[in-house]
């Protein structure tokens, strides 16, 4: 039990990175949404109005924020070195400081939702509850689209997850009704999801395919291959 108590407190303390950011970044964020801009960009693609709007998306659209507690929880409180888990993160908030300089430079909007519901059923009550917390405004490029490819990113290329391919169909499933539900529920332009998988993407480059040659470059030359 002291063991156990003692791993969980030296775990918790890579969480603290974490809460720190997520402080940051609420606080920053609050500002943005509150502050008066002279006009907003309107952001807006013909493929929006062919998307028809579907309230079940709902339920994937709220499961983000699960899906990215979960995924951090584990990667804290794993076994072994936090190597992976730090690359995630440093992932992550690389993409959302992005989010918050071009929301700051660049204030963006939409003007995709409904003003009236085709259906009345208990999926838009709780559409209708987000619209009423969450404004139209600081869209691009979208972060739940960002995040949660993000997590998936993560969850493939883990080497503790390296033969779950069971929890790597699910994450990809999970991923991809995420997206599709920034779109379905009229919160993201397709332009938002285009550049939030865009970002989620050089990030990738950046994390993991350039730290990993990186890494694999100083193994190299700290253990040369002999010589015949």
């Amino acid at each position: 039990m002291k063991l156990f108590l003692k791993r969980c407190l030296g775990n918790c303390k890579h969480g603290i990175i974490v809460l720190a950011y997520a402080l940051l970044y609420m606080g920053v964020f609050n500002y943005l949404e509150q502050r008066e801009v002279p006009f907003y960009h309107i952001v807006h693609t013909a493929l929006d109005d062919v998307i028809p709007f579907c309230e079940v998306f709902i339920i994937p659209y709220l499961f983000w924020f699960f899906y990215i507690l979960l995924a951090v929880l584990y990667f804290i409180f794993r076994e072994g070195d936090h190597r992976e888990y730090y690359r995630m993160v440093f992932h992550m908030m690389t993409g959302m400081t992005i989010f918050l300089i071009v929301s700051y430079l660049y204030p963006n909007a939409q003007q995709l939702r409904p003003t009236v519901f085709p259906r009345d059923n208990i999926f838009t009550y709780m559409v209708k509850e987000l619209y009423s917390r969450d404004t139209p405004t600081n869209i691009l490029p979208s972060i739940h689209v960002f995040n949660s490819l993000a997590i998936h990113i993560a969850i493939t290329t883990s080497e503790k997850l390296r033969d779950k391919k069971a929890i790597k169909i699910v994450s990809l499933v999970i991923t991809t009704l995420i997206i599709l539900s920034t779109m379905f529920l009229k919160q993201h332009s397709v332009i938002d999801v285009f550049l939030g998988m865009t970002m989620a993407l050089l990030g990738y480059q950046l994390f993991y395919v350039a730290g990993v040659n990186k890494e694999h470059a100083r193994r190299v030359e700290t253990y040369p291959s002999s010589r015949k």
